[in-house]
This record gives C-alpha cells, structure tokens and sequence, in this order.
C-alpha cells in the first residue's frame, strides 16, 4: 500500500502539472479538495483520466467520486479494491 501511495503522489503531481510539489509534501491523509491540496473540479476529471489511463478503473457513479478522491489514502484504497 505504501508503494501505491507514493506512486500515486507521483502520478498526481506530474497528471495535474504541480511542478513547485514533491510527494513528500501531500499528506496520504489530508484532503485533495478544499484545504490539503486545494483541486478543484477540473483536476477531479484530470484525476478520472489518472484512474483510467494508469489502473484501467473507470467510476461507474459519480457520486462515489467525491469518497474515493477524499486523499490520496482513499484513492490508493479503492484502487487495492478494485484489483483484487
């Protein structure tokens, strides 16, 4: 899980152009919307595409979203889900 976590800030982090951060800087547990990260909308589709290009997992109800992008911990969790 800890490999997914750093993999994914990684991803995150090159998918959404954060060039001034380093996944030493993005908590697994703090928030990606709002405070923590502070995405918004346009990087939730971005991290969408993330899901699909790198993992081959698509979101069947966006509603499930807003739960599964809550931290970079959450989104390692549904994808360890998802591929067992």
């Amino acid at each position: 899980m800890e490999n997914l976590i750093q993999n994914l800030k990684v991803q995150i982090i090159e998918q959404l152009n954060l060039a001034e951060t380093k996944p030493e800087d993005i908590d697994a547990s703090a928030p990606l919307f709002g405070e923590g990260l502070g995405l918004d909308s346009i990087d939730a589709l971005e991290l969408i595409v993330l899901l699909e290009k790198n993992y081959g997992l698509k979101i069947a109800d966006p509603k499930d979203a807003k739960n599964i992008f809550q931290s970079v911990k959450t989104l390692a969790e549904y994808i360890s889900s998802q591929k067992k």
